[in-house]
Formats: C-alpha cells, sequence, structure tokens
C-alpha cells in the first residue's frame, strides 16, 4: 500500500508533511452481503446480535454519561 503524504502549513512550524488516508477503500461483495438475519439461526440468537451491537441501550454494565458508577 501506497502512502499519501501532504504538505499543510502549521502554526509556528511552517511546511509540515502529513499522512494522508491510509485506508483501502472497499465494498461488500456477494450475494449475501449485508444480510444478517439470515445467518443467524433463532430470534434468541438474533436478539443477541442485536443487543450486543446495540449495549449502549440495553447494556447493564455500561457507565455512560447518563449513568454514573457511583450513585451522587
Amino acid at each position: 500500500m501506497e502512502y499519501k503524504i501532504e504538505k499543510k502549513k502549521a502554526p509556528g512550524r511552517g511546511q509540515v508533511e502529513v499522512l494522508g488516508a491510509t485506508f483501502e477503500e472497499g465494498k461488500p461483495e456477494g450475494e449475501d452481503a449485508g444480510k444478517w438475519r439470515q445467518k443467524l439461526e433463532g430470534r434468541e440468537e438474533k436478539l443477541k446480535y442485536l443487543q450486543s451491537g446495540e449495549r449502549y441501550w440495553y447494556g447493564k454494565d455500561w457507565y455512560g454519561s447518563e449513568k454514573r458508577k457511583n450513585p451522587a
């Protein structure tokens, strides 16, 4: 992979070299791309998949901005 180096102006330093994007663009391929429902067996397995992906809403063990670890 060839890296793109960009030259940008930095405050107090003049021109500096900055590393550009380092990812390779990709697109899903094939007929089954994005069909996660067909890959999972039952209702419980689908719910577990969704809850693990949305643990911010469904999780009981997180301490986000809405919940405190130690009560005030």
